[in-house]
């Protein structure tokens, strides 16, 4: 049983070269338009009068970009250094590099931040990735943390409603590689689990991409 567990974590390891190696191939993965719920989430922070962002996983940075050119500081993280190049490069060529600080950051680890510093997190498709529940339950306490009190962490996830559910390779837990992806997907009760020392704003069920994806867009308030 120690053996299947060091392989499987080995293969949940090997996303993070499989991710490298395509955003070194598909410059603009995820096309250039913000997703729907980073459109969502910087409506609600104006509202707030919300102005730092913690960005988790980032990608290529469509988010990243949209949030910058809304008057938001960004600091984004990712564990894809070519992820990273792209979104600096983005944000210099656009003349928004003075609101965006992006760097390589696995989120298993630490952040290098000091306590509530940051009026928000947000993360689109972040904590579906191959990420344990015990690794997304530290993830939780470290955006917790770096929130300043009262504030928000917004994240969507693929949920178990989803057409992949239960498709492809099983890889533990509520985790299928499909197409060489691994998928981590959420069940509601998986989302209170996950919001210890949070209150639950919302949990809105939405769709996106071709399938379509089920998506849960989580919002959450720090108590």
């Amino acid at each position: 049983m120690k053996q299947d567990k060091l392989i499987e974590k080995e293969v949940l390891n090997k996303q993070s070269q499989h991710w490298e190696n395509t955003f070194t191939k598909k410059t603009d993965m995820f096309g250039v338009e913000p997703s729907i719920s980073a459109q969502r989430a910087a409506k609600l922070f104006k509202e707030k009068g919300k102005k730092k962002i913690l960005e988790l996983g980032g990608g290529q940075g469509r988010d990243t970009i949209f949030f910058a050119q809304n008057g938001f500081e960004v600091y984004v993280l990712d564990y894809c250094e070519s992820g990273v190049e792209i979104i600096n490069k983005k944000a210099e060529e656009m003349g928004l590099s003075q609101l965006i600080n992006a760097r390589c950051h696995d989120v298993r680890d630490s952040f290098s931040f000091a306590d509530e510093v940051f009026d928000c997190c947000y993360s689109h498709m972040l904590y579906c990735m191959a990420l344990t529940t015990s690794e997304l339950e530290f993830l939780s306490s470290e955006i917790r943390r770096v929130l300043k009190p009262g504030g928000f962490n917004i994240y969507t996830v693929r949920n178990t409603n989803d057409p992949d559910y239960g498709t492809g390779i099983h890889r533990g837990e509520d985790m299928y590689e499909v197409g060489e992806f691994i998928v981590h997907f959420f069940s509601k009760e998986k989302v209170g689990h996950l919001a210890k020392g949070f209150e639950i704003v919302d949990i809105d069920e939405f769709e996106e991409g071709q399938l379509p994806r089920k998506l849960f867009q989580v919002t959450l308030k720090k108590n």
